[in-house]
């Protein structure tokens, strides 16, 4: 069973996404919080598989939420927001999140997401990712950039990879462009996240933006 943790401030929102998932037969609700700081608090204690995260809520906003959930190992984060576009989002992929998905999306897609983060693939809609990363690196006022210094931990192939996430590409996009297996794909994906300290390959996106590789 995948555990998921709602944290969600409009109840009605929250009502219907616990209807949604509690209708898959392997995701099981296992709490649900009104806002940031009760997010965390329930983390700590319920230990979920994943947080299904508002961006926007009272008392402690879902980036700050998100940044200590995951900085805690917790569990995965997966950002829910009303807008595609946001420097919301950007701040929740910075601060570890999985990925992210809009309120409106379908009850299929959602589950399916929620399945998706669970297994530890982290890209939940490479189109969305794709745009999101554009205007991040359209922006011309950004955080400072990463330093080049943590590639050197990275073979040539990984790098790479790196670069491919960094135009939002899927596993098998990679494996078409490198010429290579998914599932060898997959293997240097672990390896470069691992190697560089990230919990997602969203935000290994970003950093490959950040460094303008």
């Amino acid at each position: 069973m995948i555990r998921v943790l709602i944290a969600e401030d409009q109840s009605a929102v929250r009502a219907g996404l616990v209807l949604i998932l509690g209708s898959a037969p392997d995701i099981e609700v296992a709490g649900e919080a009104a806002d940031g700081e009760q997010a965390v608090a329930m983390a700590r204690e319920l230990r979920p598989d994943l947080v299904l995260m508002d961006v926007q809520m009272p008392r402690l906003d879902g980036v700050s939420a998100t940044r200590i959930v995951v900085g805690e190992g917790l569990a995965d984060v997966l950002v829910l927001t009303t807008f595609d576009l946001d420097e919301y989002v950007f701040g929740a992929l910075r601060a570890g999140a999985a990925g992210f998905l809009l309120k409106n999306t379908e009850a299929k897609d959602l589950i399916a997401a929620v399945r998706t983060v669970a297994g530890g693939e982290g890209i939940v809609a490479p189109a969305v990712t794709r745009r999101l990363i554009a205007e991040f690196a359209a922006k011309p006022v950004r955080e400072p950039t990463a330093d080049p210094a943590v590639l050197r931990e990275l073979t040539r192939r990984e790098r790479e990879v790196l670069s491919c996430l960094g135009e939002g590409l899927s596993n098998a996009a990679v494996a078409e462009r490198l010429e290579m297996a998914e599932a060898t794909v997959k293997t240097h994906v672990s390896r470069l996240l691992g190697k560089l300290g990230l919990r997602s390959r969203v935000q290994a996106a970003v950093l490959a933006q950040e460094l303008g590789i």
